[in-house]
């Protein structure tokens, strides 16, 4: 899908549907059973990942299936303002919709009674992070071997300068008029998680829908590549 952008630019050079320059990193920590760092703009990400492992938290237990919990924690050295330690209202939502994203793509039916961890630290923030931690987590998830129908991929579209744009930086999220965080499977194209903040007339609302899921799919691919090179890599210490 191509969208016209008119030969306009954005503040940061980019244009209306080209996301921010993105590496992510499959099996950065040695003592997690999964791992992933990612760097999106500004945004630098670590995520870890503990089980599929036995839980003793009674009230988190499904007699049929496992549990995904997510830890979402802004570092306070991440953001210019210093920001007080420890979880706050929007780090416990965003943990419980990161959670909620990923959830579908994890076939844990096979680890009833059983948890899965997913510590996500925001190293330094630049605008996106709730995407940003999504796309990570799932890397980290499938970098842990849990069993999954296809990674969960996230990104957002808004509205800034009455333009819809693709990927907003922390200007474009502070000062937009509106915010469309999406998150998907991109083989089935189910959407996991659809969040919409701020004004959109219908047609914009589907422009920025197409966008975001068409930026999902652009980030899949770095995702796709970051966990081959990570175990092409094994495989050719293994042989050598």
């Amino acid at each position: 899908m191509i969208f016209i952008t008119n030969g306009k630019i954005r503040d940061d050079g980019r244009k209306f549907d080209e996301i921010r320059p993105l590496k992510i990193e499959a099996g950065v920590l040695e003592r997690a059973d999964g791992s992933a760092y990612l760097e999106v703009g500004g945004n630098k990400i670590l995520v870890a990942v503990y089980g599929p492992r036995e839980s003793y938290i009674r009230r988190l237990l499904r007699p049929n299936t496992g549990v995904i919990r997510c830890r979402y924690n802004m570092a306070p050295f991440s953001v210019g303002d210093r920001k007080r330690p420890g979880p706050d209202r929007r780090s416990t939502e965003i943990s419980k919709i990161t959670a909620e994203a990923l959830r579908p793509s994890l076939m844990l039916e096979g680890f009833p009674r059983s948890m899965v961890d997913v510590f996500i630290e925001i190293i330094e923030a630049e605008g996106g992070t709730r995407c940003a931690g999504i796309t990570a987590a799932s890397v980290a998830l499938a970098d842990a071997g849990v069993p999954m129908k296809d990674l969960v991929v996230a990104c957002a579209a808004g509205k800034f300068n009455d333009e819809i744009v693709l990927d907003l930086s922390e200007k474009e999220d502070k000062e937009g008029q509106a915010d469309l965080p999406v998150a998907m499977m991109p083989r089935s194209e189910e959407i996991t998680l659809l969040q919409s903040d701020g004004d959109l007339t219908s047609d914009e609302f589907e422009k920025a829908l197409d966008l975001a899921m068409e930026g999902c799919k652009q980030v899949n691919k770095v995702q796709v590549e970051a966990l081959k090179s990570k175990y092409s890599k094994n495989i050719g210490e293994l042989d050598s």
